[in-house]
C-alpha cells in the first residue's frame, strides 16, 4: 500500500491580494498542480492518458482553509488517493505550514474522458494497473456536496477568452472560482475567517461561450450556477464562511 505524496510550496507574491494573505484561487491552483505532478510521477498523468486521447477531468471538489497563510509562507501539500471507482477517483489533499499546523485541506474527484467523444471512459482500469499508489487513509474532510438549485439574486456575464482555456481546452477550474469569487463583497472575502468552497462541474464550457454567472448571495454563503450560452447549468458551486 503506498503512502501520501508531500510536495513544498511558497506564497509568492503573485499569489496574494492587499490583504498580503493567499487567494483562495492560488491555493486551489496549488491544489490541482499537486494533483497532475503526482500522477505524472506515478505513471498516468495527463501525458500518458493523451497518448490514448484520453484525459483526467475534475467533476467535483471540496475545499476547506481555516486560515489563509501569509505572503512568502512556505507550506507542504500531502496528496493521496483513497479509491478508484468505474466513473470516478477520489484524491485528496491536507495544506501544513512550517510548524506542522494544517490549514486546508480538500477533497476532490475525478472523471477520464475521451477526447475525441468527449465523454466519460470507464477508468476501473487505472485502479487495476495502478493499485499500488491507493493510500489506506480517509478522506480529510466531508466529499464534495451537490448544490441541487441556485435562485440568483444577482448575474454577470463573461466572454471565454483564451486565458480562461486550460490543456483540456475548456475553462480552467480556478477562472471558474475567480468569475464567482468577483461577485462577492470585499469583506467577506478579506474576512480570514474559516471557509469552505464545493464546486461540482456538470458539463464542459468552452472557448468563445458566453457564460451567465448567477450568485444567490446570504449573510455568510453563497450560491453560484454558470450556465454557456443560454443552456442549462454547466457548473453550480457554493461558499461559506464560518
Amino acid at each position: 500500500m503506498a503512502e501520501k505524496s508531500l510536495y513544498n510550496y511558497r506564497v509568492e507574491p503573485q499569489e496574494v491580494d492587499f490583504t498580503l494573505r493567499a487567494t483562495i484561487p492560488s491555493l486551489g491552483a496549488a491544489i490541482l498542480n499537486t494533483a497532475g505532478i503526482d500522477a505524472h510521477g506515478k505513471g498516468f498523468g495527463v501525458d500518458a492518458l493523451n497518448a490514448d486521447n484520453h484525459s483526467w477531468v475534475l467533476s467535483r471538489m471540496a475545499i476547506e482553509f481555516d486560515f489563509q497563510p501569509v505572503q512568502y509562507t512556505d507550506y507542504t501539500v500531502a496528496t493521496w488517493i483513497s479509491d478508484y471507482g468505474r466513473v470516478l477517483s477520489t484524491r485528496n489533499f491536507t495544506l501544513t505550514d512550517v510548524s506542522g499546523r494544517e490549514f486546508g485541506r480538500a477533497v476532490s474527484q475525478w472523471a477520464m474522458i475521451d477526447l475525441r467523444t468527449r465523454s466519460a471512459v470507464d477508468l476501473s482500469w487505472v485502479g487495476d494497473a495502478h493499485a499500488d499508489a491507493i493510500v489506506d487513509a480517509p478522506s480529510p474532510t466531508e466529499r464534495p456536496r451537490k448544490i441541487r438549485e441556485v435562485n440568483p439574486t444577482q448575474r454577470s456575464e463573461h466572454r471565454v477568452v483564451y486565458s480562461d482555456i486550460d490543456f483540456n481546452r475548456h475553462v480552467n477550474t480556478m477562472r471558474y472560482i475567480e468569475m464567482m469569487l468577483d461577485m462577492l463583497p470585499l469583506e467577506l472575502l478579506t474576512s480570514g475567517d474559516p471557509v469552505r468552497l464545493d464546486i461540482h462541474f456538470l458539463k464542459e464550457c468552452r472557448y468563445g461561450q458566453t457564460l451567465a454567472v448567477g450568485c444567490e448571495l446570504r449573510e455568510r454563503s453563497a450560491l453560484f450556477e454558470i450556465a454557456g450560452d443560454g443552456g442549462p447549468a454547466a457548473v453550480r458551486a457554493s461558499v461559506e464562511w464560518k
